[in-house]
């Protein structure tokens, strides 16, 4: 693993200010393993109390509106969250594609006003069944890549890529580990192609059913270079697992 692991837990529309003790305990692991950079994306209501909570972790959100401000009632923009605290956010989750109806050039403009408003940005892109099981997984995820990428001179360094096969998200089921690695060559391979060697400098997360029981054999795949956890990153017990592994990688 060539570049300093990233291990993002994405709380989605999960927990209240009850349960700050768990994002504290996850804090005091992190801080054990100054290897491994950890990050949680909490609802936003709970985004400001673990900023003022948390010392070793960086909190993000988990969205953002492509525009700095206006009547989008609701909504939350990238100069919002920097002012709340956040450090980074979220964009094109397969929730928010499939579920919202967003599609790649939307994700593109918010990576974009993520980036602007000074985010890192983690660029999230991924394949639905049919098209794993029609041979296209490949062409598609690199497609919605391509089409999703910010064009922002000089910010790439502050973009992550977080590849989650829709199919395996929540559901238990995982990619073998020959097919994570191939496709983490191929968004290599895309980034390379568009942004040139800094390409080669950005992370690229495997997302989708990760837990502390597979993450040390998904980390060790091919271009893997973290992991964005949904689930198994709401308790610190299971999330201990998922950073220590990323750790072990970075010793071994």
């Amino acid at each position: 693993m060539a570049l300093r692991p990233y291990i993002v837990g994405n709380w989605k529309m999960n927990g209240t200010r009850a349960t700050l003790p768990e994002a504290r305990a996850i804090d005091r692991i992190a801080g054990r393993f100054p290897s491994v950079e950890v990050g949680i994306t909490p609802p936003f209501t709970l985004l400001s109390a673990m900023v003022n909570d948390l010392s070793h972790v960086s909190v993000g959100g988990q969205n953002c509106h492509a525009e700095a401000a206006g009547a989008f009632t609701g909504e939350i923009s990238a100069p919002m969250l920097v002012d709340a605290g956040a450090q980074f956010v979220l964009v094109g989750h397969s929730e928010r594609r499939w579920k919202f109806g967003e599609g790649d050039s939307l994700a593109r403009a918010k990576a974009e006003a993520g980036l602007a408003a000074g985010l890192g940005v983690i660029l999230c892109v991924g394949e639905r069944e049919e098209m794993r099981l029609a041979g296209r997984a490949v062409e598609t995820v690199t497609a919605q890549l391509k089409a999703s990428l910010p064009r922002v001179d000089g910010m790439v360094g502050h973009l992550s890529i977080g590849y989650e096969p829709v199919w395996a998200i929540g559901t238990g089921r995982v990619p073998t580990l020959a097919d994570v690695s191939a496709m983490h060559r191929a968004i290599r391979t895309a980034l390379i192609e568009v942004y040139g060697p800094a390409g080669a400098r950005i992370r690229i997360l495997y997302g989708g059913s990760v837990t502390s029981a597979n993450a040390a054999e998904l980390l060790g795949g091919d271009e893997v270079d973290g992991a964005l956890v949904g689930g198994a990153s709401l308790t610190a017990e299971a999330f201990a697992g998922i950073i220590m592994a990323a750790a072990a990688r970075v010793e071994a």
